[in-house]
């Protein structure tokens, strides 16, 4: 065999080979799935409505016939150039729907207790063996009103009894904001934040099966210093036995019945008409 046809048919081996390899190539391309297709970025989903969570959490209390809860409070208390002085108060409450209500404040400053047993709403001062006494609405909402308006009597954390509690709240909000998910004594909670006229707040809702406030801290904006308000809700309970003497008040042996100061009473007296403020313009 010549040189030549030996060239020639190893020529002819290789692009035998080659073709081979080429067309087994383009099977497998034919053969082999297209790439799957880029996905397209999902778009982050949107938060919480802090007014839903919230409005939630004041529909559960308001359908509840009774309920009891506790609340460890600390206030601020401004009182020399912004200077601060926090109070630690323990509060209890009894709430029996529709006319009944009883908190016990016990603290570094404090030693009271709140009574409405639908005719007469009662405060007494255990620290001074005192208490007053109004005639109110039969109902917690107007005893709370009348007992705002008329003496300027306030119990933190009451406005909870309250059957209006949503309106009460929405009408205070300007703004809200959904902060995201905090744990709060264990407790996995929704985090909100409120601002309104005169205060921001902020609620730590139970994320669980039912909507329980677990905790509220309130800035007092526009009060010197802006002042803080914080409160640590817990044991709440929605079947307690409540007997009704419990809303009762009968006063303790040589305690003595005082009156409660109107409103305008109590107001900063007007200056004396000739005296100029200090530090003031004339």
């Amino acid at each position: 065999m010549s040189k030549r046809i030996l060239a020639g048919l190893v020529c002819l081996a290789f692009w035998a080979l080659t073709g081979s390899a080429l067309s087994q190539q383009q099977q497998e391309k034919q053969q082999a799935p297209p790439p799957p297709a880029p996905q397209a970025e999902k778009a982050p989903a949107p938060a919480p409505d802090p007014l839903q969570i919230a409005q939630q959490m004041c529909e559960f209390l308001q359908s509840q016939q009774q309920f009891t809860f506790k609340a460890e409070v600390a206030s601020d208390e401004v009182y020399y150039e912004g200077k601060k002085l926090q109070y630690e108060t323990d509060l209890e409450f009894f709430v029996h729907r529709p006319d009944q209500l009883r908190v016990n404040a016990v603290g570094d400053r404090v030693d009271k207790q709140f009574y409405i047993d639908g005719k007469t709403l009662t405060l007494y001062d255990k620290g001074h063996n005192v208490y007053g006494t109004l005639e109110v609405p039969p109902d917690i909402e107007g005893a709370l009103d009348k007992a705002h308006k008329e003496c300027g009597v306030r119990v933190s954390l009451s406005d909870l009894a309250s059957p209006k509690l949503w309106e009460l709240v929405k009408s205070h909000i300007k703004h809200s904001l959904y902060v995201g998910k905090s744990t709060i004594r264990g407790v996995l909670c929704q985090h909100l934040s409120f601002n309104g006229e005169d205060v921001q707040w902020q609620w730590w809702i139970d994320a669980g099966s039912q909507p329980l406030l677990r905790k509220v801290v309130i800035n007092y904006k526009k009060l010197e210093g802006s002042p803080q308000w914080t409160a640590y809700l817990s044991d709440w309970n929605f079947s307690p036995q409540l007997n009704p003497s419990l809303f009762t008040f009968t006063p303790p042996a040589g305690a003595e019945k005082i009156k409660f100061l109107p409103v305008e009473t109590t107001q900063a007296p007007k200056q004396e008409p000739g005296k100029k403020k200090q530090g003031g313009k004339s």
